[in-house]
């Protein structure tokens, strides 16, 4: 045997090899594997969220990579999450569950390269791991540091925050700009070279589907959250508290790796698995990205008013755990009740009733044997003690006629064997 880890090959894996992918797309939070993501993440502190968003799901994604590249129910489950995760954002209200929501969506496309397992995916899965540890942690210092100042997340009660707090604004654009994807930052270079692999794997319906979540991305984080958070509201007067230099200096320098990495890519190709032979910055790249982004801020302009964030709970995944609950409810509220009822009433009437037969039995027979028994003994040995104390008159002649009956009786005895 051997502790070792070698990549498994998707036609001949086992189900303890499948085990161990799933473990692995709980800690990737893979759906619908996802739910404890959005639930912890928003509770951390703003420096445990840091930590959290940047290295968390990343191991999964790095377990992924070296165990399991090819596994083609990966590529779907990447893109579906890449989806889901743009979707809820779209509607959430929390800034800090928003980004967390998108850690879904960005880590599936890590999870869908590494499905389809070209080597340009599998390139792009890693590149995009390295993208998202900058970007996304920039992204929960912003909203660490709105929450620090103002003593909350929450869209509705934020607004004219861009200017109070200029530096976290302008730093969480670098980022938001990363992660929407857009050309001279890092999160153009990662993002583009896995959507060209999965078009150039001939997956036209994965392709599509991850175009579909960069557009939610842009439109959630890119947009939604800072135009509500920073310029919305310009008239925000709540007294806010003054943010640490050190923060300013870690933001500082998040945003100036993402813009270095995205201006010169070969920097993070050294990195990556395979020999990289990718061109980000092609006029069709560059065109293409930048046509969808525009469309997608031309959307949120027409729908602004419809996309305003409510404070309201959004049902997740959870949902289904619930209907699990009470399906569980209904069950024990009437078959496994009425079950109990009769195994109740059946206990009652033939199990009691048994042993109050079984009980009235045995005292008969206590009573009439055993007691009979114990009883008789004692009154037989009563009867020959009292007949043995009328022997006992304390005379010598008595004892001496008694002593010549007995001495008489042996004789005979004796005499006729």
């Amino acid at each position: 045997g051997t502790f070792a880890f070698t990549p498994v090959a998707p036609g001949a894996a086992q189900v303890y090899d499948y085990m161990i992918m799933i473990g692995f797309c709980v800690n990737a939070a893979v759906l619908p594997l996802h739910a404890w993501l959005p639930d912890a993440y928003p509770e951390a502190t703003v420096t445990g969220a840091v930590f959290m968003s940047a290295f968390t799901t990343k191991t999964a994604v790095y377990v992924l990579a070296r165990g399991f590249a090819g596994f083609e129910i990966l590529a779907v489950m990447g893109v579906l999450m890449t989806i889901y995760g743009a979707a809820y954002a779209t509607i959430e209200n929390n800034a800090r569950r928003i980004l967390s929501y998108h850690i879904i969506s960005q880590v599936g496309y890590m999870v869908a390269g590494i499905g389809i397992g070209t080597a340009m995916t599998v390139n792009g899965a890693c590149a995009h791991a390295y993208a998202h540890i900058l970007y996304k942690g920039l992204l929960f210092m912003g909203a660490g540091c709105v929450l620090y100042a103002t003593g909350t997340a929450k869209l509705t009660e934020l607004g004219g925050l861009a200017y109070r707090l200029p530096w976290v604004m302008f730093c969480y654009m670098i980022a938001a700009v990363s992660i929407s994807g857009f050309p001279l930052f890092n999160g153009f270079i990662s993002k583009t070279m896995t959507i060209t692999g999965a078009a150039e794997a001939h997956h036209l319906w994965l392709t599509l589907g991850m175009e579909v979540a960069a557009v939610g991305t842009f439109l959630s984080v890119g947009i939604k959250l800072p135009y509500f958070a920073f310029f919305h509201k310009p008239d925000y007067t709540k007294e806010i508290k003054p943010i640490p230099a050190n923060m300013y200096v870690a933001m500082g320098i998040a945003a100036f790796l993402c813009f270095i990495i995205g201006v010169f890519p070969n920097l993070l190709y050294q990195l990556l698995p395979f020999p990289v032979e990718y061109v980000p910055y092609t006029s069709w790249h560059v065109l293409q990205t930048l046509l969808l982004l525009s469309f997608t801020g031309l959307g949120f302009y027409l729908m602004r008013h419809v996309i305003v964030p409510h404070a309201k709970i959004n049902l997740d995944f959870d949902y289904v755990y619930r209907l699990g609950g009470k399906l569980g409810l209904g069950l024990a509220k009437w078959p496994l009740a009425k079950l109990d009822n009769w195994w109740t009433e059946f206990y009652n009437r033939v199990g009691l009733s048994g042993m109050l037969l079984v009980a009235r039995i045995s005292r008969m027979f206590d009573e009439k044997a055993i007691d009979g028994v114990v009883d008789g003994s004692a009154y037989t040995v009563l009867g020959a003690g009292g007949r043995l104390a009328k022997v006992q008159t304390g005379k010598l002649a008595d004892y001496i006629g008694l002593a010549l009956v007995i001495a008489i009786g042996l004789f005979a005895v004796f005499y006729l064997l």
